[in-house]
């Protein structure tokens, strides 16, 4: 994914990150539509994506306050959706961990699907100093999050002008098929993805989307036990 001789970290996240501009676009764009059709003004859906800044969450949360679903229901629902950032963090302080406070911050805030993958990919083998790494982090963040703000802000502004069934929602499976399908480099991120999936088409019909929620839960009881059995198998006898 790295791009070969560029030297400046940042500009090298830049580049990497500019293909995601296709799904990040139309993706806040369908964001910003369907906010202003579920009565958000324009401020309220521009502040929805600057404050939660996860497009999956703020879909669902939307969906669940649309559909008049409790309040504790909305937000469980885009937590749970949302405990993939915790992994993403575990993951991410190795390399990051020791920056100074401010910078953590900005990291935390800017931790999406799309800046995790990238780091991820790139950090373990790259000489890089943490310092380094924090350029590139943000290198990636600019054509990532910024746009995602400007496309919700537009979607939102044009509102009834641009129609539901327009096809802008093709980027939500588009977008995370390309994220995760790298990811999945052992039986565990697998059996995860599969569990995760197969549990939440079957519980479907759950109110309140909670199936996504159970689905969810599925994935990572059957990721963690499929690592701890590969585990036990290459303890030595």
């Amino acid at each position: 994914m790295a791009a070969r001789g560029v030297k400046s970290p940042y500009r090298q996240g830049v580049l990497d990150a500019l293909p995601f501009l296709a799904v990040v676009g139309p993706f806040g764009l369908l964001f910003g539509v369907v906010s202003r059709e579920a009565g958000l003004t324009i401020f309220e859906s521009l502040s929805f994506s600057v404050v939660v800044i996860a497009g999956a969450a703020q879909f669902t949360a939307l969906q669940l306050m649309s559909d008049h679903a409790p309040t504790l229901v909305a937000v469980a629902s885009a937590l749970a959706i949302n405990l993939r950032m915790a992994m993403y963090s575990a993951s991410m302080t190795p390399h990051l961990g020791h920056l100074p406070l401010w910078k953590r911050c900005f990291v935390a805030y800017f931790l999406v699907d799309q800046t995790y993958a990238l780091g991820a990919l790139n950090f373990e083998r790259s000489p890089w100093s943490a310092a380094e790494k924090f350029r590139y982090f943000m290198g990636t963040v600019t054509p990532v999050c910024f746009p995602w703000y400007i496309s919700t802000l537009i979607g939102a502004w044009a509102g009834s002008a641009i129609p539901t069934d327009f096809g802008l929602d093709f980027a939500v499976p588009i977008a995370f098929l390309a994220m995760v399908g790298p990811m999945l480099r052992t039986p565990a991120h697998m059996a995860a993805a599969f569990t995760g999936a197969v549990v939440a088409l079957l519980a479907a019909g759950l109110p309140f989307n909670l199936g996504l929620i159970v689905g969810g839960l599925a994935g990572m009881i059957a990721g963690a036990q499929v690592e701890q059995r590969i585990e036990r198998e290459e303890e030595p006898a």
